[in-house]
């Protein structure tokens, strides 16, 4: 018996030393493999693919299998790890915040027009700053655009002309922009000099070339794309149903042979010369007809049948192949027909698809798939089709009409990645009035801008500060400014009131303001310029703020009906005085007019209600050039404020109905005349609209003929007659 215990306990003995043996070799063999480090790296949770993979597993056959060629080429290739963390340095935007700059031209070196319009797009926009030691983020002015050899934009020598710039630093903390790369017969994505640890902004980049959060994917645009403002999409209101002549359209280049030849020589295949019009041309290049093959004659006799405008502004959808490149010229033509992309080019890192969401405008397709994408776009309810309709008109005017767009949202968006405590939401990027308008430095809340309201279910506040402009002495009480200020202190909305004084005399005492319910707080304005009326003064804590001129003759009445218009319409200017804009033909310019009719597109702020975010767009967005310009003629502060307020909307103030006595008074004797008796002023005023309109690349104003009478407004007629009959009396 005894005998037998002992043969179990050597038995037991001798399977726990081979268990122990095979449990610990293969870890002892995989240690020499790792250094030195005696402990086991744990998973990087970051990373969604690569979560709860035990380390001792990364390097078998089984899991490079499952792991994307993205996080392939992150794991084996050093020239790819560049993140904003490793290769950017975040202490150069520390103290003067992010503050781009230009190098200055070199002489000799050509640049073409396309770039130019970048720079000059950089240099015009508040990020700019001429002094290398306060810059954040560093562009060239070596033309990088077009690095195909074969074109005449392209640059000889860039390698070194780049080494030899002092500011170089292999490239950290630069943007460099380009449209082309590589050249026939490969169209390689090679720009031909080493980037470094440089920032991408590039057009048709690959999803395997792309580098998560530090490039950019720009579009594809012409030499004939805009600077600045850009056309309006062309989608027309009330286009239910969305239906259009064709379903699916395309005209462009058959590729006969070398990249990009495989899905543009199978469209004939889905072609039926009813709804789906695919067509393509064999005749370009210099010996096309070398590679002719049998389909050529009849493709080409119908490409010449088809005009490409008339096609792609009456097709619901439009295809948008690859060509040599993955990116074409078609994607923002589509864009801006309201002709929803159908995309066709696998592996393309789809424009700023770091801040849009794509499926939202677009179809995604499979070049794989090509014979399904007719009956996929057939199944697309209507409903569906008239959003991703009105979200390309969105993108299109948001982003990419302009080449100003382009680069301001390139700019954004490494600011966000730079500033991430400021980094705008995705909603904030997706609708209106998108992230160039919506700057987070005002508030990390949505509920904090205007536009954003009816989507959170988010009302405005029950008060409003008025903000009255001062630049008289206060010399009688019988002056303006003392009847305005008791009549908008008798508000059942008013807050409290602010007198901006803005008046070359020192300030009055205390005892000189009539006492009113509410409190006024008296405040000199900055450097005593128009622009500080629009400054965002911490005093001014509600949502709403009534905008005053000194000689404006107001009821409260009047006061309280606007107001309860304003609540209705957050995001607009809601005032009285209104005027409007025209386009002069005989003198090629814009005209204003302040002609009492029945159209009017904008509502003066010398009695007016808005946001009181657009004070800080109005200090932050707009450049120096144009609040110093309105500084120097005190005058068209006002304007600049609508062609501000309209560009962000894309809607005409509102105006409501005033007493007929309403008018801009005259100054007394004895004080200094009014801006509107200058007989300089209107002409000023007309100067300043050309300015704006230059400025902002259109014309932002839209024309209305809409007025909110108190008889009519929300309810019913015999109870508001009662409730603001002061307004009807003459």
């Amino acid at each position: 018996m005894q005998a037998k215990k002992r043969y179990l306990i050597l038995f037991s003995a001798g399977v726990c030393l081979i268990l122990l043996f095979y449990l610990q070799g293969p870890a002892s063999r995989r240690t020499p493999n790792r250094g030195d480090d005696p402990h086991p790296h744990w998973p990087h949770f970051s990373d969604p693919l690569r979560a709860f993979i035990p380390w001792d597993q990364t390097e078998t056959e089984d899991y490079n299998v499952r792991v994307s060629p993205r996080h392939k080429r992150d794991d084996n290739s050093g020239a790819y790890k560049c993140r904003m963390d490793s290769c950017f340095d975040f202490s150069l935007c520390g103290s003067n915040g992010f503050k781009v700059y230009v190098y200055p031209q070199q002489k000799g070196e050509k640049i073409s027009e396309s770039y130019r319009n970048i720079l000059s797009s950089i240099e015009s926009s508040r990020f700019y700053t001429s002094d290398p030691g306060q810059a954040c983020l560093f562009v060239l002015n070596l033309d990088t655009l077009d690095r195909d050899q074969l074109s005449p934009q392209y640059v000889h020598n860039l390698k070194t002309k780049i080494q030899n710039l002092n500011l170089w630093n292999n490239g950290r903390n630069h943007l460099i922009f380009n449209l082309y790369s590589g050249t026939w017969p490969d169209y390689t994505e090679d720009l031909g000099f080493e980037i470094g640890q440089a920032m991408l902004a590039k057009a048709s980049i690959s999803t395997e070339n792309f580098r998560p959060d530090f490039d950019i994917s720009i579009p594809l645009f012409s030499k004939d794309h805009p600077r600045t403002g850009g056309d309006r999409g062309y989608l027309k209101y009330n286009t239910i149903p969305p239906f259009r002549k064709y379903v699916l359209v395309f005209k462009g280049k058959r590729y006969l042979t070398g990249i990009g030849s495989d899905t543009r020589n199978a469209l004939h295949h889905v072609h039926n010369a009813e709804d789906v019009v695919l067509l393509t041309t064999c005749k370009h290049g210099k010996d096309w007809q070398k590679h002719k093959d049998a389909r050529c004659d009849k493709d080409n006799a119908e490409y010449d049948r088809y005009d490409y405008k008339e096609m792609l502004h009456n097709s619901t959808f439009c295809l948008v192949p690859r060509g040599r490149r993955l990116g074409s010229f078609r994607f923002l033509e589509a864009l801006q027909a309201a002709c929803v992309p159908v995309m066709l080019s696998n592996g393309w890192e789809l424009p700023f698809s770091e801040i849009i969401d794509w499926h939202t405008a677009a179809v995604i397709g499979d070049e794989r798939l090509l014979l399904q994408i007719p009956s996929t776009v057939r199944s697309i309810h209507q409903d569906r089709i008239l959003s991703l309709r009105q979200q390309t008109q969105f993108l299109w005017e948001a982003y990419f009409s302009s080449v100003e767009k382009i680069v301001l949202t390139t700019l954004e968006i490494i600011q966000d990645r730079v500033l991430q405590h400021n980094a705008r939401s995705t909603l904030m990027w997706n609708r209106l009035p998108g992230g160039l308008f919506t700057l987070p430095q005002f508030s990390s809340y949505l509920g904090d801008f205007p536009f954003f309201y009816s989507v959170l279910g988010v009302k405005p506040q029950q008060k409003f500060t008025a903000v009255i402009h001062a630049v008289t002495p206060l010399v009688s009480q019988s002056q303006p400014i003392f009847k305005l200020l008791v009549a908008v202190a008798k508000s059942q909305y008013c807050a409290q009131i602010i007198v901006l004084w803005n008046c070359d005399k020192p300030l009055p005492a205390k005892h000189r303001w009539p006492a009113t319910s509410v409190p006024v707080i008296v405040i000199e304005g900055e450097s005593k310029v128009m622009s500080s009326r629009f400054l965002p003064y911490d005093n001014i804590r509600t949502d709403a703020v009534l905008s005053l001129d000194e000689d404006t003759v107001l009821s409260t009445t009047e006061v309280d009906f606007a107001f309860t218009v304003w609540q209705i319409f957050p995001e607009r200017i809601v005032g009285y005085p209104a005027r409007s804009h025209f386009w002069d033909s005989n003198k090629e310019r814009w005209g204003y007019t302040s002609k009492w009719t029945n159209d009017y597109s904008m509502v003066l702020t010398g009695a007016a209600f808005y946001h009181r975010y657009y004070n800080y767009l109005y200090t932050q967005y707009l450049p120096g050039s144009l609040k110093s310009m309105v500084d120097q003629l005190s005058n068209c502060e006002d304007i600049l404020m609508n062609f501000l307020v309209s560009a962000v909307t894309k809607m005409p103030p509102i105006k409501v109905t005033q007493k007929k006595q309403y008018k801009e008074t005259m100054m007394g004797q004895t004080s200094r005349a009014s801006r509107w008796a200058d007989p300089d002023h209107f002409a000023q005023r007309q100067m300043c609209m050309n300015k704006f309109a230059s400025w902002f690349g259109t014309m932002p104003l839209v024309h209305s003929q809409m007025r909110l009478d108190p008889v009519l407004f929300k309810d019913q007629v015999s109870i508001l007659r009662k409730k603001y009959r002061d307004i009807e009396r003459l």
